[in-house]
């Protein structure tokens, strides 16, 4: 049996989730969905062992991407987060790197590039 990966998507977009779930939710992929960072720092919390990657927004209402990757960082500093945001400018790049993100993907969001950076974090050779 091929291993499901779990993928914790923090998007407060609901769009952007159907996105998600449409080239995510497969075989492989597994995915969870909250809409704000501090559903997706209790979430994690509640399963640590389960979740293998986060998908943060860096622009989210209560809680953004930012503020969450830094608390997620305070309590587990292995699980890969890539930042998604709508700005692809360097600082946006630097500041969600410093934040704690393992890597940053600019919306509108490619797939190629999404699975591709996904597969990296999480070591998948599909080749």
């Amino acid at each position: 049996m091929t291993k499901k990966y779990r993928i914790l998507i923090a998007d407060d977009d609901s769009l952007n989730y159907l996105y998600y779930k449409e080239i995510l939710d497969n075989q492989i992929y597994d995915i969870i969905y909250v809409d704000n960072g501090l559903k997706a720092i209790e979430t994690l919390k509640e399963n640590p062992e389960t979740i293998d990657l986060i998908l943060m927004d860096m622009k989210m209402p209560d809680m953004d991407g930012f503020t969450a990757t830094n608390e997620i960082r305070k309590f587990n500093l292995t699980i890969p987060i890539i930042a998604q945001t709508a700005y692809a400018y360097r600082e946006d790049y630097e500041k969600a790197i410093n934040a704690g993100c393992s890597d940053y993907i600019s919306k509108p969001i490619r797939e190629d590039i999404l699975i591709s950076k996904i597969e990296k974090l999480l070591k998948i050779n599909n080749s």
